[in-house]
């Protein structure tokens, strides 16, 4: 990211993480690849030990009370790590956003400090069997009260950190009657030993090894109500303000995995020599080079966008609404400018690049997930959509903007404008 849009704090939080990402032994990686690690807890340690994690929350909770901007930043570098390891470095955010903004004090210091200080890593069961994008229509967990504790039975999956996970931030139906699905569900703190709870399958994937993604069963799981995280039948607030961190970091870390990508190929383009001269020296790479930066900055730009209205909002300064829009317009356009740019990448490679001699090959696979994980790219555009038409549709709006209809040379022949 251009050092302009970054302040001085914020340049210093990156320039740790740099740091830090430099440091994290290759061998590591190579072992996720072998799939000898399938929960990368070395990594988890050895960032809490630079302090490089929770950067966002306050310092009593043992966070640096950093901006979304430095977030953002922070995580960009941990991209260059790949998706995987930007993704579990991610949900110390993820999981923690939800605890500071609607937890107890007792769950703030338990479980807020418990992230930053590494003694804790949790994971966010999210997903059903039954239902991904459309979680709450589709949503089968239920937690039923019986005295001090709620009664949990349901299945989570593709659970990343699963394996590995202390505790799990999970949602389940507690108002079955609800005239909205979205006003029936609540969010709990689960515990990994707590009675009832069993991890059960450990996905195969295509890419992004090591992340120990897992299914979850809770089979009359009991949890008792202080895990309750905000208010009763509140879940879908706590998502939605989950949501913010999570798409955030999807699209920061794919800047880093695109930036990673285009080291790797130009290197190789400087070197290899085919038809007398350098491959850099060629049209068709070097216009690929071009294309990818430029879709690389532009994707940056609108995720430290993005980054600054999630600041804003914290604020006051803007509405949810605006900051979720440009969110999700971040997380679209990054990941999938991180698929084409990861994809020319191999291309500007060659047969070289599709070998693990190098580790495009690993990157183009992990890149993948970007489209899928944390909403899909079809509901980062219904959402888009969604939000650009409560804008459009409220007059304030518009109150202080020309009439550009009134422009067209027939403007006045009201019959013609036919709608029925």
């Amino acid at each position: 990211m251009e050092d302009m849009l970054l302040n001085e704090e914020e340049k210093q939080i990156r320039d740790l993480c740099r740091r830090v990402v430099k440091e994290v032994p290759h061998e590591l990686i190579r072992k996720i690849e072998r799939e000898e690690v399938t929960f990368p807890r070395e990594f988890i340690d050895f960032i809490t030990k630079n302090g490089v994690v929770g950067l966002r929350f306050p310092k009593e909770y043992g966070g640096k009370g950093a901006s979304w901007v430095a977030e953002a930043s922070a995580v960009e570098e941990m991209g260059y790590l790949g998706f995987t390891l930007s993704c579990m470095y991610s949900l110390g955010t993820i999981v923690g956003e939800p605890m500071y903004r609607y937890g107890t004090n007792e769950q703030k210091e338990k479980y807020l400090k418990g992230i930053t200080s590494g003694k804790l890593y949790g994971a966010e069961a999210i997903t059903e069997p039954s239902g991904g994008s459309d979680l709450f229509g589709m949503m089968k967990t239920t937690a039923v009260k019986k005295g001090n504790k709620y009664i949990l039975n349901g299945q989570k999956r593709f659970i990343v950190g699963g394996k590995g996970a202390d505790f799990f931030v999970t949602y389940a139906i507690t108002d079955p009657n609800a005239k909205s699905r979205t006003r029936g569900i609540s969010a709990f703190i689960v515990d990994r030993d707590t009675p009832g709870l069993k991890v059960e399958t450990l996905y195969g994937l295509m890419g992004n090894k090591g992340g120990g993604t897992a299914r979850i069963v809770y089979k009359d799981a009991e949890v008792p109500e202080e895990n309750l995280i905000g208010e009763l039948n509140g879940g879908y607030e706590v998502f939605n303000r989950m949501m913010i961190p999570e798409r955030l970091t999807t699209a920061a870390g794919s800047l880093g995995v695109s930036t990673a990508a285009l080291k790797v190929a130009t290197d190789y383009a400087l070197k290899r020599e085919a038809f007398g001269s350098k491959l850099i020296e060629h049209e068709g790479i070097n216009f690929k080079l071009a294309e990818s930066l430029t879709l690389l900055q532009s994707a940056s730009a609108l995720v430290y966008t993005a980054a600054k209205a999630a600041d804003l909002y914290e604020k006051g300064q803007t509405t949810q609404s605006y900051a979720r829009k440009l969110v999700s317009m971040a997380k679209l356009h990054s990941t999938e400018a991180m698929w084409k740019i990861v994809n020319d990448a191999m291309q500007i490679m060659g047969g070289i690049g599709y070998t693990t001699v190098y580790p495009i090959e690993r990157l183009l696979r992990d890149s993948r997930l970007g489209l899928i994980w944390t909403g899909s790219s079809e509901v980062m555009k219904m959402i888009i959509q969604h939000e650009y038409l409560k804008e459009f549709t409220n007059p304030d709006y518009w109150e202080s903007r020309r009439d550009i209809e009134k422009d067209a040379l027939d403007f006045r022949l009201e019959e013609e404008k036919v709608f029925k």
